[in-house]
């Protein structure tokens, strides 16, 4: 993995940086810094007395016969062990207030850039990035801090115990050390690249998992399972290296704390022969066993794993902060949207010329939405002009904003820049002139007449309910549930139910525009194909469809396909050849079935993934003969939603 020249700009500038604010930064910290240093004398004290004492113990007492001085030493061991102790639970208050002022310095600066300039990852950098970045510093101080002061505090026992033994332990002990530093840069590197491919596996997921019903409708589950197949092995691969390289971990652990004790035994033939006594050589084997191993296993997995994850993080911090503001000052300005291919307006001239006096069903003007003052908006500079009995369907990717475009024809949201006018009018005073159909449809209790009714003032004649029913496909439905004066209990209905009578409910409406939102995501192609045909034909209407099959685009007089400041507005055959986004949501739909053999252009199938969808229209017949399912299989829990 190497170094490209903007990565290289990056790590130099965090350095540089870090060298001009580390004096105000001693500065600041000496205080603490000394109180750490003195809280870890204690501990310093306690490895030194730990080998000292047993050597003195065995040589000046048991070894010569006097058991008592053998136990004064060994009590002062055990007292070094318990002020060594204290020490450590202070040695964690400085640390806190070490780490802690440079944790609040990260969430300011975090806090700031999302702020002021709408970082889309400041929201992750504050609550993960830097909760890891302070665990991962007050780890490296805590390793860092115990090796120095350990080994300082053995090396020094081990020259009183006698010099000859400093020449058996200190080479390999350095050697390890120096094998482990060697490792900390690769090792940085490969927890970065297992970091950022484990990103993109959730970020993937996160777009991947919540369109699931987009991707069985569009007949994409090939593609996906192949795109997120080869994100699993990214992270895979990367997982693999960062673990050979937690190999050479190992070895410098084998080399620099267990090499030492295999030395000592192999040379105490000849240490003893050198003068070194017995006591000496147990209380060597004390400190490399108890002090300088345990020491540099802590170093080895806490810096090997905090270090290098500290280092990505601060870098990645930093490169954010410094990157944002070239990308914002590059970014184009925002561009007029929804314009045909060819480049004109999305409203059609010759229609206007030919109906001057009528105003189009829905127009939207210089429409510029966000989700807040510094998000990237969902809407930018829309212009829509859409005529009176004129068909459009609306598609996009999962996210892109067709359900936030229906809100805001709806009347649920307002634009922050721009105008919505249905019918000449602007929306918030026309709200009679258009109805929603969401994706998740709402049904109250009470009889089937009343909801079908509930946009209608006063009751409906029953022959009105009973086409609208027909007419949508709800008729199986009406009676299965006993007719239009049947009570209706909405928890007993599924979601394909609800949504059949939320579209009868909207067709019975006197709303000449419909907004379907998704409005027939639980039905089966043909029930759709259905409700959507009723919604073209009604006398005086005007339709708008997101839709989640290519089916429901084909079925549109015209296609708007949403691509944030791309955004383009024409017919299927013109959008083939113009737009490239189109053309790959339309290789990547493909509908259960397209063939001549169907009116709109698809061949009725039977819904095989609406198990507990009881009652929906079932295709396995002509148009014409379409009957009821009944329950179409679990008769368990999938009923409720």
């Amino acid at each position: 993995m190497t170094d490209v020249p903007e990565e290289r700009a990056v790590r130099v500038s965090w350095w540089a940086a870090l060298a001009a604010r580390w004096p105000a930064v001693l500065r600041t910290g000496w205080p603490v810094l000394a109180r750490l240093a003195g809280w870890s004398l204690l501990e310093a004290g306690q490895t030194f007395l730990l080998g000292y004492a047993l050597a003195r113990a065995l040589d000046g007492g048991f070894l010569a016969g006097d058991t008592r001085a053998g136990l004064l030493w060994l009590g002062a061991a055990g007292l070094a062990v318990v002020a060594g102790a204290y020490g450590t639970g202070r040695v964690y208050g400085a640390v806190a207030a070490l780490v802690e002022p440079v944790r609040d310095r990260l969430v300011r600066g975090v806090v700031a850039r999302g702020i002021r300039e709408g970082d889309a990852g400041a929201l992750s950098g504050l609550t993960q990035q830097v909760e890891l970045a302070r665990d991962a510093l007050a780890g490296v101080v805590l390793v860092s801090r115990s090796f120095l002061f350990t080994s300082v505090g053995a090396l020094i026992g081990l020259c009183s115990l006698d010099p000859l033994l400093l020449a058996v332990v200190v080479p390999p002990l350095l050697a390890g050390t120096a094998l482990f530093a060697a490792t900390l840069r690769p090792l940085a590197r490969r927890q970065e690249a297992f970091l950022a491919a484990d990103e993109a596996l959730a970020e993937d997921l996160g777009t991947v998992c919540p369109g699931l019903r987009d991707v069985t409708a569009a007949g994409a589950e090939a593609r996906v399972a192949e795109a997120t197949g080869e994100l699993i092995g990214a992270e895979r691969r990367a997982a693999y290296a960062l673990a050979r390289w937690g190999v050479t971990r190992v070895a410098a652990l084998a080399v620099g704390g267990q090499l030492p004790v295999v030395l000592l035994l192999v040379a105490a033939p000849w240490l003893l022969g050198h003068g070194v006594t017995p006591g000496a050589l147990v209380g060597a084997l004390a400190y490399v066993t108890q002090s300088l191993l345990p020491a540099l296993q802590n170093l080895v997995h806490g810096l090997g794993t905090s270090g290098s994850r500290l280092t990505v993080i601060l870098r990645r911090l930093t490169a954010q902060a410094q990157v944002q503001a070239p990308a914002q000052a590059q970014a184009p300005a925002p561009a007029s949207v929804a314009r045909r291919p060819s480049g004109r307006h999305a409203e059609d001239a010759a229609g206007r010329a030919r109906r001057p006096a009528q105003p189009p069903a829905l127009s939207l003007t210089d429409v510029t939405f966000s989700y807040g003052p510094a998000s990237t908006p969902v809407c930018d500079c829309l212009h829509l002009d859409l005529p009176a009995g004129g068909h459009l369907a609306v598609v996009g990717p999962s996210g892109i904003g067709k359900s936030t475009l229906a809100a805001l024809v709806a009347g649920l949201l307002r634009p922050d820049r721009g105008s919505v006018r249905v019918f000449g009018r602007p929306v918030e005073q026309a709200a009679g002139a258009r109805v929603l159909v969401p994706q998740e449809a709402y049904v109250h209790s009470g009889t089937l007449a009343e909801n079908l009714a509930l946009y209608r003032e006063g009751s409906v004649p029953e022959a009105e309910l009973l086409a609208a029913a027909e007419a949508v496909g709800l008729t199986p439905l009406l009676r299965t549930l006993g007719g239009p004066g049947a009570p209706v209990d909405p928890a007993a209905l599924s979601a394909g139910e609800r949504q059949l009578i939320a579209l009868a409910r909207a067709y019975l409406s006197p709303a000449p525009l419909a907004l379907l939102d998704e409005a027939t995501c639980h039905l089966d192609p043909a029930a759709e194909a259905r409700a959507e045909r009723a919604f073209a034909r009604r006398p005086g209407g005007t339709l708008v469809v997101v839709a989640h099959r290519i089916s429901s685009a084909r079925r549109a007089d015209r296609i708007l396909v949403m691509d944030g400041a791309r955004t383009v507005c024409g017919g299927h055959e013109e959008l083939l050849r113009a737009c490239a986004l189109y053309r790959e949501l339309v290789g990547g739909w493909s509908d259960p079935a397209l063939s001549p053999g169907y009116a709109d252009g698809v061949d009725a199938v039977a819904g095989a993934g609406l198990a507990g969808d009881r009652g929906h229209v079932v295709a396995d017949r002509a148009v014409g003969q379409m009957q009821t399912a009944g329950d179409l299989g679990d008769g368990g829990s999938a009923r409720r939603e």
